[in-house]
């Protein structure tokens, strides 16, 4: 979707809207931290990301990845920017096309930064020397299919005068820009008039306030000359008797980005554009001390993030950790569950060739070896899980980022683990719980209910200890080894797991617990082993045997508790 129609949308409703900026880092280490950082941002619902374009495009490969990453995985609305160093016809049209493969549809059509190593900016192609010119091609060669937003300078740019820059942004706009978006800046005053004269010469686009928050205060000293910024003298005063304390300078910056952010919107500048530097703490807190988050159920249509540009409302609940297999496997659907879930059989259901094709949950082997250890016992694997569930590690190979949720159980899937039941997958019974809870979804007025669920990896003697108990009645439960073979009580049912119920219209019922669907996650879950833990040990060693004779033996097996009104799935055990 272009990001001007998301924009035009929310401005009728009168609430306030912000979106986040990123760069692609330098190391594999440093993306994989980025991938983790933009799940964890994404659920504050950003009304669209960006990603820039390095130094005469020194990055435009890893930028085009990451974009296609994050609109068709994470589910994020994904701008890229584009520029005009180091390009020509062949290359602009190759990356166009690139993007409309990958179901990029916004450009943030820039001129650029001079190449890595020269010290002033020269066209490579006399055709493209300006942003106007890269929107004027856009325009002329793919009508309205992409959405295009450019610069805007509110203190005049840096190599121009203020006057001429407001022409040249007029020109840019005229051209086809839709939107544009503001450099940095600190003087809020300097933005309102900005905002204002270009009201005056005819810009009437929206036009989105940069935000970059202060963290650390060489840094912001040689970025705001270098962007010739102008600093309120009441901002170097407050920064001079801390500007050595990097913990403190960050809170003064995230106080003074709120502060910013509040006269903004008190002006009745309903949007916002965060500069991340691919941090998430300050650009968090800044969120939440706008109290912008009080609205979060009302941007959350369900409990998961829908795929961009489709209508599914309904899915399995196994890959709710690793959603990038369920995409993939899914990828050639062409209708999706609206509704209900009805018969998705096993062969609907695509393979998976390979298991590194993307996941925010990979890390290099000395990372996940410096998390997990060298596992010598069962005891050792169950500290593994027991870590990740204390946030003293990031992630294990099923799952990388604990739902908010999960809090209200979370002690009890520690003594879970301790006990040798390694837990990948749950969530807690729910009674009509309002709809605008912080972890509501669906929008307002409306209730929701969940029975409660859990999924783990047992031996086969602790999954007989389990099932020589279990009411049948109460609980549905299906278990299978890497082998296929089958224990369960439930063949071929699908039960809802999750629903809410709102006023004027059908129950609605986003997640499903499927037999058929979970035949297939177990092929996914079982592999996990292997190709994200196993392989960061020896063959020969202990460890690689250990994990592969979990893999071999084990049972994956999912409980449901029925009784979501009072219930306590954890009597089972």
């Amino acid at each position: 979707m272009k990001i001007i129609d998301k924009i035009n949308k929310e401005l009728k409703s009168d609430k306030i809207f912000y979106s986040f900026e990123y760069f692609p880092p330098k190391t594999e280490t440093g993306k994989q931290n980025l991938y983790f950082k933009l799940e964890k941002m994404g659920k504050l619902e950003p009304l669209f990301i960006d990603v820039t374009w390095g130094a005469g495009g020194s990055t435009s490969d890893l930028t085009m990845e990451i974009c296609s990453n994050t609109q068709n995985i994470l589910s994020l609305e994904s701008q890229m920017h584009l520029t005009c160093t180091n390009i020509d016809e062949d290359v602009l049209k190759q990356t166009l096309e690139t993007a409309k493969e990958n179901n990029i549809r916004n450009i943030l059509a820039l001129r650029g930064d001079p190449s890595i190593g020269s010290d002033h900016w020269e066209a490579s192609d006399q055709n493209f020397k300006y942003a106007i010119d890269l929107v004027k091609y856009i325009r002329k060669n793919y009508g309205d299919y992409f959405g295009i937003s450019v610069a805007g300078y509110p203190e005049g740019h840096p190599q121009g005068d203020y006057k001429s820059d407001l022409n040249f942004l007029k020109q840019k706009v005229d051209a086809g820009a839709d939107f544009v978006i503001t450099q940095l800046f600190y003087d809020v005053d300097l933005f309102l008039k900005f905002h204002d004269d270009c009201r005056a010469i005819g810009i009437n686009c929206p036009i989105l306030p940069g935000i970059l928050p202060i963290v650390n205060y060489d840094n912001f000293k040689k970025l705001t000359e270098f962007c010739k910024i102008k600093i309120p003298e009441y901002i170097l005063a407050d920064l001079e008797p801390i500007k050595n304390d990097d913990k403190k300078v960050a809170e003064y910056g995230i106080q003074l980005s709120i502060k910013m952010c509040q006269k903004l919107i008190d002006n009745n500048i309903n949007y916002l554009h965060l500069y991340t530097l691919n941090r998430e703490s300050s650009c968090v807190k800044i969120i939440e001390g706008l109290d912008l988050t009080k609205d979060l159920h009302e941007k959350r249509a369900f409990p998961w993030k829908p795929r961009i540009g489709s209508d599914e409302n309904v899915r399995p609940i196994f890959w709710n950790n690793t959603i990038e297999y369920y995409l993939q496997r899914t990828s050639d659907w062409e209708k999706f569950p609206n509704g209900r879930w009805g018969s998705i059989h096993e062969s609907q259901y695509g393979e998976i060739q390979d298991y590194h094709l993307f996941s925010i949950s990979l890390g290099s082997v000395e990372n996940k070896r410096a998390m997990w250890g060298e596992v010598k016992s069962l005891t050792d694997v169950a500290q593994v899980f027991i870590d990740f569930l204390n946030f003293n590690i990031k992630y294990i190979p099923w799952c990388d980022n604990l739902a908010n949720e999960t809090s209200v159980i979370n002690n009890k899937l520690v003594e879970l683990n301790k006990k040798g039941y390694f837990t990948i997958n749950s969530q807690p019974n729910v009674n009509g719980m309002p709809s605008n809870h912080p972890d509501g979804w669906g929008g307002s007025n409306g209730y929701l209910y969940q029975k409660a669920y859990l999924e783990l990896f047992a031996s086969k003697d602790r999954l007989d200890d389990i099932l020589s108990g279990i009411d049948t009645e109460r609980f549905s439960y299906c278990a299978v080894n890497k082998k296929g073979d089958i224990i369960t009580n439930c063949e071929g049912a699908t039960i809802a797991v999750t629903w809410g119920i709102f006023p004027n219209t059908e129950i609605i019922q986003p997640t499903i617990v499927d037999y058929e669907s979970f035949l297939i996650w177990k092929e996914d879950a079982f592999n996990l082993w292997l190709t994200e833990w196993a392989t960061i040990y020896d063959k020969k060693s202990p460890s690689h045997k250990l994990i592969q004779e979990i893999h071999d033996n084990f049972y994956l097996v999912f409980f449901v508790d029925n009784h979501y009104i009072d219930g306590d799935i954890f009597d089972l055990f």
